[in-house]
């Protein structure tokens, strides 16, 4: 049953990063990524109600509380790292360094976790690795002066920002939904990232900027809050029924969402190299499956 929550997240991650896209095309990034978590905290608790784990939060322990905290400061400055690199970046290569945080995870899973790094998973981190550097490579044709115009420098910062945060989520999220109701977990969670994310919004004094979001970007920000929502559901109800070497890569392979959307909505194509390398991102991330 865990294989298909994960299967679920993969397909809503997928999907969110589109519709982010679309919304933060004529809106600061950190305001967007403050306004969709208001409708994931709406989405996640709304389904604490639903299975009726709400009052399940006073049986909560101090270490449980601590480490959800921890995860959704993780995910915070994952989430502003990720929109801000997606708004100054082609989304196939920031959303590559992105789910290449598996391979952080599965190392800090056999640290912390104690998870154990076969010689497939080994092989697979290699694939996964490899395919992102592909992936990432600039395009032919595309001269240094080029590049630096498009901001190259400053996506694949926070790209790898988003990163190695999410690496951290993963791993934070799996110790702190050990002994909670993984909806009520990840509704206390968003409510971290919430805070963390207007918090910045106001030390940065953006939002003033809310009054000038159009009306196309609001209805892109808020399906990309729901998918959000979904995904997040479906990932730590996997994570919590599933081993989090697993269930984080097959996570990752919302990159084929992604990279098929990408094509539709913004006429973003693969070189070789890089489709060379989204191949080899799914075969290590479906060795991890086997």
């Amino acid at each position: 049953m865990w294989m298909l929550f994960a299967v679920g997240s993969a397909f809503f991650a997928g999907l969110t990063s589109i519709l982010a896209k679309c919304g933060i095309r004529n809106t600061d990034s950190n305001v967007a990524t403050a306004l969709r978590t208001i409708v994931v905290l709406i989405f996640s608790w709304a389904m604490v109600f639903i299975v009726g784990s709400q009052n399940t939060i006073w049986d909560l322990s101090l270490r449980t509380l601590v480490f959800l905290c921890l995860s959704g400061i993780a995910t915070g400055a994952s989430w502003l790292c990720y929109f801000r690199a997606l708004q100054i970046g082609d989304i196939n290569k920031v959303t590559p360094i992105d789910k290449s945080s598996v391979v952080l995870t599965m190392l800090l899973a056999f640290i912390l976790l104690g998870e154990e790094i076969s010689i497939l998973k080994f092989v697979s981190m290699i694939l996964i690795g490899g395919g992102t550097l592909l992936m990432i490579q600039k395009k032919e044709g595309v001269s240094k002066e080029q590049s630096k115009e498009k901001g190259s420098y400053a996506w694949l910062f926070f790209a790898i920002g988003s990163a190695v945060f999410a690496s951290l989520t993963a791993i934070l999220g799996k110790i702190g939904i050990e002994n909670v109701e993984s909806n009520l977990g990840t509704a206390i969670r968003t409510g971290v990232v919430l805070v963390m994310a207007w918090i910045v919004v106001f030390v940065s004094k953006k939002q003033k900027t809310i009054k000038e979001i159009d009306f196309k970007s609001w209805i892109f920000l808020i399906l990309s809050g729901f998918a959000t929502g979904g995904s997040w559901l479906c990932y730590y109800r996997a994570l919590q029924m599933g081993p989090a070497s697993v269930v984080v890569p097959i996570d990752k392979l919302s990159i084929l969402v992604t990279v098929a959307f990408s094509y539709v909505v913004f006429h973003e194509k693969l070189s070789r190299k890089a489709a060379i390398g989204l191949a080899m991102i799914v075969g290590g991330t479906l060795l991890l499956v086997i």
